[in-house]
This record gives C-alpha cells, structure tokens and sequence, in this order.
C-alpha cells in the first residue's frame, strides 16, 4: 500500500485539499484490508537484522503507521502568497510540500524558493520533485540541499529525476540525451550523492559524473541522513537504482512519471521493486513507496471526470471533481 499521495493541485486552496485529504485517509485505510494482496507487501521484520545499511529513514518508519499526503503544484507568482499557502498546508497538518525542478518552465528556481519556505515553517516537510541531475554537479546539488536543510532544521528530502523537457535542456545549454544515457547518468549521482550528504569525502571517475577528493562540510543537521527520492517506474533500471541506493519510490499517472495508469499497473510496479529489494538483501519496508496523483481542480461544485492532458512535459491522468469523486477516481485508492 503507498504511504504518502502527492498531489498536484493547480487549482485548488490547501482548505480543498483537507477535505480530499481526509477522503482519502478512509479510502486508502479501507483499500488496506480490501486489497490485501497489494498492502501484504508489507515485511514486517527488523531491518537491522537483514542489512544494516537499509535501516529506514524515521520518515519512511512513520510512512508504515499511517497515511500521509503531500502537495505538489506550481506556486502563486506572488512570493507572500506562495509563502502563504504553503504555511496553511503546514496548518492543516500536510506531510509536505514538494516544488518542480524548472528553472525555465516554472519560472523559479526550486531550491532557492525551499530554502525561502523552510524560514517560514516549522514542521513541514520540504523536497523537490524533482531535481534534475543535470542541471547541477552532484557537488553544487550536495551543498544546496546540506545549506537548504540546515536552514530547515532538517526537514529536506532530495528527489532526484533524468529530466524529461527537452525544450528546457536547450534553453539552459544542455543537451539532451537519450534515455539510457540519462538513466547512467543518475546512477552515477546515486552513487556519490548519498556519500557526500553523509560527510565523506568522494572520488569518483564515472562516465557522466568526475569527482576529485570532494567532501560537503558542514553537512545537512538531519539525521541519520536527508533521505533521497527516485522518481519513476521504470521497470528495468529505475526501479532497481531505487531499489539500491533511494530511500522513496515515486511515480503516477503519466507517461514521464512511471505510466502507473491504474491499480494493476501500481501493483505490478512494486512487486518489481519488492524483487529487486530482495536481490540486495534490503527489506521492502525501508522504501517508502509514494503515489504522484493527478488531482488538479476539485471543489464541491466541480462535475467529476477524467481527462488525458498533454503538457510540455508529457501526457497526465487529470482528474476534476469534488473529493469524494476524485478519491475514488486514483489508482492508489481504488
């Protein structure tokens, strides 16, 4: 069973969002035992005892207690609204709030507004979703998410992607290369990443990232680590670098976030990650598993449908409609 839903709401006040928010905390509880096939993925064991260096993130420990919701969306162009709407979702008892990686597209750059939004909040979790591994060098990107999470008291999560705009890769004088090439690409940031943000110092010579004796001091104050989300669900490398070095899966309806158009696509995908989990000895559990639903536009007078949306970035799932009707609509709550 997926433990945190982010939700992208263009169109929607974060007081719309608790009520859908709320909707679905019942549908999602009642699919656990409704579905028990998908939610028995669950492993109920220590995973100290299986490999030690899986022990879960406290934030992906929490994930298996309970249900938990996030928000996602492109930020009013007023910076006291954006601030604004991100602490009413903070009031209203958000998990966390995630922005874009498009400098260009959005018209921002994601890790300075965090860093804005983490001296205005106190409890929300704060990530990009997500930031892509070409637009910084692994040792810029270490040393903004260590300053942004300092600045938060350590409520980061690093979401790292291949980037998926081809448009944007040219307006910042980046080329854009196939996809396997960008999947290596991000598996050499996976492998320095996390060891950078843990103190050490890192060489590395790969075929996509040169490292010489880097080392990010003073590093981020969370502990035991900031943990790193992997969006997509590609089913031969993706899933499998989660699988090895990512503490949270993501994906959704689309065709650039995973094509997990359905409940069976959803459950296929994590019987797949489950399998590749089991070949590193790391307990399933030490992933948090999120959904990335396609919620843009509800409200108690809005007609309940789904539409197919092309966007600069892809092709979503959109679905319109009053909470109980869009609650019942996402895969992850079917």
């Amino acid at each position: 069973m997926p433990t945190s839903l982010f939700a992208p709401l263009n169109r929607a006040s974060p007081r719309a969002a608790a009520l859908l928010s709320r909707e679905l905390t019942i549908r999602c509880t009642e699919s656990i035992s409704e579905h028990e096939q998908f939610g028995s993925l669950r492993q109920h064991r220590n995973p100290t005892r299986v490999n030690s260096v899986y022990v879960a993130h406290p934030w992906v420990a929490e994930g298996a207690r309970r249900v938990r919701f996030g928000l996602y969306g492109v930020l009013p162009p007023d910076w006291s609204r954006s601030l604004e709407w991100v602490q009413l979702a903070e009031e209203l008892g958000f998990d966390s709030v995630w922005l874009a990686d498009h400098p260009i597209v959005h018209g921002r750059d994601c890790w300075t507004y965090l860093a804005a939004l983490a001296t205005g909040t106190r409890r929300i979790r704060l990530g990009s979703l997500v930031s892509c591994v070409y637009y910084r060098p692994p040792v810029l990107l270490a040393r903004i998410v260590a300053d942004v999470d300092m600045i938060s008291n350590g409520r980061i999560v690093l979401g790292l992607g291949i980037g998926d705009v081809a448009r944007e890769f040219a307006q910042l004088g980046l080329a854009y290369p196939p996809v396997r090439e960008r999947q290596a690409a991000l598996g050499d940031c996976l492998q320095v990443l996390p060891r950078l943000l843990g103190g050490e110092e890192v060489t590395l010579s790969g075929a996509h990232v040169r490292i010489d004796s880097a080392a990010i001091r003073p590093g981020p104050s969370q502990e035991p680590r900031v943990p790193i989300l992997v969006a997509g669900g590609g089913e031969k490398v993706t899933l499998r670098q989660v699988a090895q070095y990512a503490d949270a899966s993501n994906f959704g309806a689309g065709d650039v976030i995973g094509s997990a158009w359905t409940l069976d696509d959803v459950r296929r995908k994590y019987l797949v990650l489950r399998g590749y989990c089991e070949a590193v000895s790391r307990p399933y559990d030490s992933v948090l598993r999120t959904y990335f639903g396609g919620v843009v536009e509800f409200g108690e007078s809005v007609q309940t449908r789904e539409e197919y949306v092309r966007t600069v970035a892809g092709e979503y799932l959109v679905l319109h409609g009053d909470p109980k009707g869009c609650c019942g609509a996402l895969p992850c709550a079917s």
